[in-house]
């Protein structure tokens, strides 16, 4: 989620489509939400890792 959400940030960056900056934006921070919390040991949504 991370990675994609940083390529959506790049093609948004580069060809100026703000939609896709803020997609790819909030993907980052939700990707990270989940795998500082997946890294602690807790279960996220009823799963135990996040792929």
């Amino acid at each position: 989620m991370i990675i994609l959400g940083a390529i959506l940030l790049i093609i948004g960056f580069i060809a100026n489509i703000s939609i896709l900056w803020t997609i790819g934006l909030v993907l980052i921070v939700v990707g990270a939400i989940l795998a500082i919390l997946g890294g602690t040991g807790r279960r996220v949504g009823g799963r135990a890792h996040w792929y």
